[in-house]
């Protein structure tokens, strides 16, 4: 009958939906669903990126899994996660800028996190990138892991990650600005390349987001 609640087939949509809701809400989730936005990998390279014993991290996979987030694929005897699809990773972007524009606790925690008691001197758009990518007035720099790199960078991207920046500086010309990026905008690796590559004397300033939001925009995307 028209108009009728149906409470019972209510409940167990909107059960279906906070099951989505409740695999979202651990932070060991969200740091893998943020590690899978750079590529899809092993649970042991999850694992160790996200300092999360294999057990525990297998676990956080499953109940994402279960929500129907990442899916895996078998190569031998290996198990690979990666985002179920891109609207997955539009939901993680959504949920960080919601958090951070409805949370007062947010934008302070962000920036203790990514400024470490400084100053933020400033990013570049990602637009005005794309505007300058057609000369050689800069260098973009990749500071990801290199596997992150691998499955996927800017194009004409240098890769040096940020532990290897400090021995390998030499390899980056000093007579043009560099733009330095990471995983997203708010991953840490880019402040610090910039704050390193400043104190050596370089001009560097970071993109405002990172690979994640390259994506999205649907921008090209090289691979090694």
């Amino acid at each position: 009958m028209a108009g009728v609640d149906r409470s019972p087939g209510k409940t167990r949509l909107y059960d279906a939906f906070a099951a989505s809701g409740k695999a979202l809400a651990h932070a060991s989730r969200l740091e893998l669903l943020d590690l899978l936005g750079q590529g899809e990998r092993t649970v042991d390279a999850l694992a160790k990126a996200s300092r999360l014993n294999l057990t525990t991290a297998s676990a956080h996979l499953q109940i994402l899994k279960a929500a129907g987030l990442v899916t895996t694929r078998r190569d031998g005897v290996r198990i690979y996660y990666r985002l179920a699809g891109e609207d997955v990773a539009q939901l993680f972007v959504l949920l960080r800028k919601v958090a951070e524009a409805h949370r007062a606790e947010v934008p302070a925690a962000r920036d203790d996190y990514l400024l470490s008691g400084g100053t933020d001197p400033g990013a570049l758009h990602r637009d005005e990138l794309v505007a300058r990518m057609a000369d050689d007035t800069q260098v973009v720099l990749d500071v990801r892991p290199r596997e992150e790199y691998e499955s996927g960078h800017i194009p004409g991207a240098v890769s040096i990650p940020v532990d290897e920046l400090a021995s390998r500086i030499d390899e980056l010309p000093d007579d043009r600005e560099i733009v330095v990026y990471c995983r997203g905008e708010y991953c840490v690796f880019a402040y610090d390349a910039v704050r390193l590559l400043a104190d050596r004397g370089r001009r560097a300033i970071r993109l405002n987001d990172g690979m994640l939001e390259w994506r999205l925009a649907e921008l090209p995307v090289a691979t090694a």
